[in-house]
């Protein structure tokens, strides 16, 4: 019956071991109708329109909760962390929001949605994890950083999605990495770019919108804010894509969802196994909170105000 889908090369011709000496996309198309084995990377080579499948993966991280009023320790080498409420970095809770509406929008077209975490506090990592595993999520990775070395950097937590993806997910390749623009602790918003280089992958940043043609799962359609507008890209896959604050708004979990999340799986490796140098790059000189700001004044009229501004040293 599926003779009709083949093209006209290959009606009839069903002896496996003649297709090396044909056209690559013939080879492609051959292998996927007789279910032989095949690469990825030949795959995509071959017959790139082929793939309908997508597989996401998430990378977050535990912050100090945005609400919390941020203090600098003693030493004033960082920002006070013991004793401090932590939740998911905002951003990448849009992250994992989207990944969860994509699969919403795509059914089955979405394979699986796994989180990765990179963290020197196991239990708190999987705390963060098993938020968005209740969200939806499918599975997680949790990367244990040594608890006494300094916090992971950006081009470190690069190196590690890039090793975990690279050697931990080899037989389930990545297609889409989708990460929050930036941390809102240290607002650096370099993994994403560093993360493409690595890879040596499509990079789309900030974006405000994303979908994919279910007709064609190559590539994503982006919409991005600039200053001039809203800029469209095509972005071919495999991509690295960073969420801005407006691409949605992450959902609350619901209690059946959050008991779930406590059976899904949660892997853990170290930063030793993968082969990450821990010792960092940068090194912090001091930490200062800003100055305390000064109250205002309250003028009756311009003279008064110029008068002020006189005294003060602007004028």
């Amino acid at each position: 019956m599926f003779w009709s889908h083949l093209s006209p090369y290959w009606r009839g011709k069903t002896d496996p071991h003649r297709v090396n000496d044909k056209p690559p996309e013939l080879q492609a198309e051959f292998m996927i109708i007789f279910n032989l084995p095949t690469s990825r990377e030949t795959f995509l080579r071959m017959r790139p329109s082929l793939i309908q499948k997508i597989r996401l993966l998430v990378p977050i991280k535990r912050t100090i909760d945005y609400a919390v009023k941020i203090r600098v320790n003693s030493s004033k080498t960082a920002v006070e962390t013991n004793g401090v409420k932590h939740s998911m970095n905002p951003f990448d809770e849009i992250a994992v929001e989207e990944a969860i509406r994509l699969r919403e929008r795509l059914k089955e077209k979405i394979t699986s949605i796994t989180l990765l975490t990179v963290t020197n506090n196991k239990k708190g990592g999987q705390e963060v994890l098993r938020t968005g595993l209740a969200m939806g999520a499918d599975d997680a990775i949790l990367v244990e950083w040594p608890e006494k070395a300094p916090e992971p950097e950006p081009l470190s937590v690069s190196k590690i999605i890039q090793a975990v993806m690279e050697q931990k997910l080899k037989d389930k390749p990545i297609d889409v990495v989708l990460c929050g623009k930036q941390a809102i602790d240290n607002d650096c918003s370099q993994v994403g770019g560093m993360l493409s280089g690595l890879l040596n992958c499509s990079l789309a940043q900030y974006i405000s919108k994303v979908d994919f043609d279910t007709s064609d799962l190559k590539q994503a359609k982006i919409s991005r804010e600039i200053d001039g507008g809203i800029e469209e890209l095509i972005v071919a896959l495999p991509a690295v894509l960073t969420t801005d604050l407006r691409l949605n708004e992450p959902r609350y979990a619901s209690l059946p969802n959050i008991m779930k999340a406590k059976k899904k799986p949660i892997v853990n490796y170290t930063s030793e196994e993968l082969g990450i140098d821990t010792n960092p790059r940068l090194k912090v000189l001091k930490v200062e909170e800003p100055p305390t700001r000064k109250g205002g004044q309250k003028v009756t009229d311009v003279n008064a105000l110029v008068d002020q501004l006189k005294v003060l040293g602007a004028l």
